[in-house]
C-alpha cells in the first residue's frame, strides 16, 4: 500500500490550516469592529466558498493561476513556477475552501468576548497586542479551537478544487480523497476502503482531541 496519499494530504492540510489560522484570525478581528454595513458586505464575500461547489471554486483558481492566465503565465515567465497541476498546488484549493470555516467560528468568539476585558487591560496601560495575544485570545480559545480543527478535517478530506487545480499524479499530487475517487473509477473497492477508513480515524482522532480539551478547560472554569 502507497502511503504517499496520506503523506501529501496532511501536509497541505497542515500547511493550509496554520495559514487560515492567522489570516482567518486576523480578518475576524478587523471585520468584527467595521460598521454593520461594511461587515455584512465582507461577511458574504468571505464566507462565499463555503456555499459555492468545490468545482466551482476549482474552475475560478484555474481561471486565476492557469498557466495562460494572468497571474499564472506571469509567475511562469518570470520564476518558471508553474502554480497548477502540482502538489502543493493543493493549498491554495484548500486554504480558499477552509478559510469560511475558520473566519465565521473565531468571528463569533471575537464578537462574544467581553469588552470591559480589554478596557480595564487599557486602563492598566497594557498594549493593545498584549491585549489581544494574552487576554481576548485566551479568552476566545473554544471557538478558534473549534474552528482550527474543523478547518484541518475539511481540508484533509477536500475534493473538488483540490482535483481540479493539482489533479491526480500517483506519487506527486495524490491526495486521500483523489485517491479513493480513483480507486473506485477501477473498480478497486478493497483499496478505496482502506483510504476511506484510514480518513476517517484520522477525523476520529482529531475530534476526539478537542473534545478533551474542552472538558479540561470546562473543568478547570
Amino acid at each position: 500500500m502507497d502511503w504517499f496519499p496520506l503523506y501529501n494530504s496532511l501536509r497541505i492540510a497542515l500547511i493550509s490550516t496554520v495559514i487560515i489560522f492567522f489570516v482567518g484570525i486576523f480578518a475576524a478581528y478587523y471585520i468584527a469592529r467595521l460598521p454593520r454595513g461594511l461587515k455584512a458586505a465582507l461577511d458574504v464575500i468571505l464566507t462565499l466558498p463555503l456555499v459555492l461547489p468545490p468545482t466551482v471554486v476549482g474552475y475560478l483558481l484555474l481561471r486565476l493561476l492557469g498557466p495562460r492566465r494572468v497571474i499564472g503565465a506571469w509567475f511562469l515567465e518570470t520564476f518558471g513556477i508553474k502554480l497548477v497541476m502540482t502538489w502543493w498546488s493543493a493549498i491554495f484549493a484548500t486554504t480558499v475552501v477552509i478559510f469560511p470555516l475558520m473566519y465565521r467560528t473565531a468571528r463569533g468568539a471575537f464578537e462574544s468576548f467581553d469588552q470591559t476585558l480589554a478596557y480595564s487591560g487599557q486602563s492598566l496601560g497594557l498594549s493593545n497586542t498584549y491585549i489581544f495575544w494574552r487576554i481576548r485570545m485566551p479568552y476566545c480559545r473554544q471557538g478558534i479551537l473549534a474552528g482550527t480543527v474543523l478547518a484541518f478535517a475539511r481540508a484533509l478530506g477536500e475534493y473538488g478544487a483540490t482535483s481540479m487545480i493539482a489533479g491526480y499524479t500517483p506519487g506527486r499530487t495524490a491526495t486521500i480523497s483523489t485517491t479513493v475517487y480513483q480507486l473506485w473509477r477501477i473498480n478497486d473497492d478493497a483499496l478505496a476502503l482502506r483510504w476511506v477508513l484510514v480518513n476517517m480515524a484520522i477525523s476520529f482522532v482529531v475530534l476526539l482531541a478537542v473534545n478533551m480539551l474542552e472538558r479540561r478547560d470546562r473543568q478547570r472554569a
